[in-house]
């Protein structure tokens, strides 16, 4: 089966670059993404009308035909890709600081809705995901030239139904133009609407976002002391479920403020207590300047759905992450993860592109 997707890959490709090829060999140069890199875009129809050419009457459109070899060309460049990216194991991968703020699993984004003028109205939680019972506190923020009221309402209503399941007042606070205040997410878990309403010139504006409550999924308790084996780094999770189920968690490795690697581990727990064991492979920690402590940050843990359509649960480690004093790392080795169904793929890629 792996062979048979990887094939169906690669002549959906080669589909796709043949298309483009054809295009190019017999377009009169409207095709404007294939233009090689340095010519000017062709000119839109419409700029040609009268028979005019504004590079100059009679000359003909210039065209760059092009590589016999295209698809050979895509293919290997495929192959190559490929061949870097099972250097890593998926349990272990390689993380950059950029890669690290965009992994971060628990973060609410907040939403400006633009008012007349030069206004705003925004609205900021927390957090995007709270587990059921925790209070969810919301800040909202008006900025502008019209008049507004003294304070917000803000509702929780639940997806798709529409019910109300909580109200609350947003207060003017000390800092002119911000308002807070909290609702419950006492209730069944899900994705929930959240609506702020603010009278603006005497007229209600609504402000609406989105939010999930999930289930207790149960304690972080730790970590064990890690260890090595083979070329692996082994950090113990300690995690103590409520209900059984397959569980899968992932972290963020670091040293000091420098991101070194995503991790993640699966396993299938038993209610009470349990342990994911997350490895830190060689190639993303051999010859690496580490210095002191390492650390286990933005932890987050998913509840596999039991039965097709049920949801998947998460739930997050503590905010502070663990801190760990690493056992002697020169046993670690860069060398690339053994996986032989992924050499077997590369492979069979390289073997494409070789016969074009």
């Amino acid at each position: 089966m792996p062979y048979k997707a990887l094939l169906a890959t690669a002549v959906l490709a080669a589909g796709i670059s043949g298309t483009a090829w054809f295009l190019s060999a017999e377009n009169d140069g409207q095709f404007g993404w294939l233009v090689p890199a340095g010519q000017s875009d062709p000119q839109p129809p419409e700029r040609m009308a009268g028979g005019q050419n504004p590079s100059g009457a009679g000359d003909e459109p210039q065209t760059s035909d092009p590589s016999d070899n295209a698809l050979g060309f895509m293919l290997a460049s495929v192959a190559d890709e490929y061949q870097q990216t099972i250097h890593y194991p998926d349990y272990s991968v390689p993380l950059s600081d950029a890669q690290a703020r965009a992994y971060q699993g628990n973060l609410y984004h907040p939403v400006e809705l633009p008012l007349e003028g030069d206004g705003r109205f925004l609205v900021s939680l927390d957090k995007f995901r709270f587990t059921r019972g925790e209070p969810i506190l919301v800040v909202a923020s008006l900025s502008g030239r019209q008049v507004f009221g003294e304070s917000l309402s803000a509702a929780l209503e639940s997806t798709p139904e529409q019910d109300r399941a909580d109200s609350a007042e947003l207060n003017a606070t000390e800092d002119t133009g911000y308002y807070q205040g909290s609702l419950s997410s006492d209730h069944a878990p899900g994705e929930y609407r959240l609506i702020v309403e603010a009278r603006v010139d005497g007229r209600p504006v609504r402000h609406v976002s989105s939010l999930f409550i999930e289930p207790d999924l149960g304690d972080f308790n730790g970590i064990e002391s890690p260890y090595v084996s083979g070329n692996d780094l082994i950090i113990p999770v300690k995690f103590d479920p409520e209900s059984a189920g397959y569980y899968a968690l992932t972290a963020q490795l670091y040293n000091g403020q420098r991101a070194l690697a995503q991790l993640s581990a699966e396993e299938s727990l038993s209610g009470g207590r349990g342990t994911l064991q997350l490895r830190a492979h060689g190639s993303v920690l051999a010859n690496r300047d580490i210095e002191g402590q390492l650390q286990l940050r933005h932890l987050q843990i998913r509840q596999m759905p039991a039965r097709p359509g049920d949801r998947t649960h998460y739930a997050f480690g503590p905010d502070e992450g663990y801190e760990f004093s690493p056992p002697n790392l020169d046993r670690l080795r860069d060398e690339p993860a053994v996986n032989p169904e992924s050499e077997q793929r590369a492979a069979l890629l390289r073997r494409l592109a070789d016969k074009f």
